[in-house]
């Protein structure tokens, strides 16, 4: 009975541990640029690493995703007025002659994008490197957050296969995975966070992700259930312990937000 409960605790803290841990802390990049925040996106294998500056509403960002083919494109957008796709001021990155570039786009139609010389808010120190070993990419920049959004922004994020001989993105697949590439990042100094979008046109989804602060959370958890693990191998009784053993992984599912992990 004790030595299966416990083989079933673990397994369950396992598993929690493993669904939770975030991606994006391990990137790191070749400028040695650092964030205060990243997160894992729910779709499209995208990550955001980003600081919010407060005192000037400016908001640095690193959007890394893989483009389905070598000349595709990737792109990450604020949405100033809404929580899709139309209206969306993009930075799209992709191969021009060889070498890759961040072009701005007005995102106004589902059937055709134009590039624009200037956005609605100000941005600047775009660029973007490609990462040879996985296909993967990243845009860097940074902007000045619209001033009807100093709380909180919609952002779309997306991939694509192709680019026209014209320098143009050609539209993305209408699938799922992309049509839920959008949600609601919340702009707090030194500490934001990820919140679904609400589903208002094709584009829209209630999904969230993780983020830092959860996984702080998730961490401080965990290193008290393993040290319940030792207090556990060095008592003599095991079952004595077993209340306790039972108290820490529920109390790892809460901290993960995870209550499918059922021990009855």
């Amino acid at each position: 009975m004790g030595s299966s409960f416990l083989s079933l605790s673990l397994l369950c803290a396992y598993l929690i541990s493993s669904s939770h841990s975030l991606t994006c802390t391990s990137q790191n990049f070749t400028n040695n640029n650092l964030y205060t925040n990243c997160t894992d996106l729910p779709t499209l294998n995208s990550y955001l690493h980003y600081t919010y500056n407060a005192a000037n509403s400016s908001l640095n960002i690193a959007f890394i995703a893989t483009p389905p083919k070598s000349n595709g494109w990737i792109s990450w957008a604020v949405n100033p007025t809404s929580t899709g796709m139309i209206g969306a001021q993009a930075l799209i990155a992709f191969k021009s002659n060889g070498s890759l570039v961040v072009k701005k786009f007005n995102l106004t139609s589902y059937s055709k994008i134009t590039e624009s010389t200037a956005l609605s808010f100000d941005v600047w120190d775009l660029n973007a490197e490609e990462n040879v070993e996985d296909g993967s990419v990243v845009i860097f920049g940074s902007l000045k957050v619209p001033d009807g959004n100093r709380g909180e922004l919609n952002h779309v994020w997306q991939v694509g296969s192709k680019v026209s001989d014209d320098g143009i993105p050609v539209k993305h697949q209408m699938v799922p995975a992309n049509l839920k590439a959008t949600a609601v990042l919340e702009l707090v100094d030194n500490g934001s966070s990820v919140s679904p979008a609400p589903s208002t046109s094709s584009h829209g989804a209630k999904n969230g992700t993780a983020t830092a602060r959860n996984v702080g959370v998730l961490e401080k958890s965990s290193a008290s259930f393993v040290l319940g693990l030792v207090l556990v191998s060095t008592t003599v009784n095991k079952f004595e312990a077993l209340p306790f053993i039972e108290h820490m992984v529920l109390d790892l599912i809460l901290a993960s937000g995870n209550h499918s992990c059922d021990l009855h």
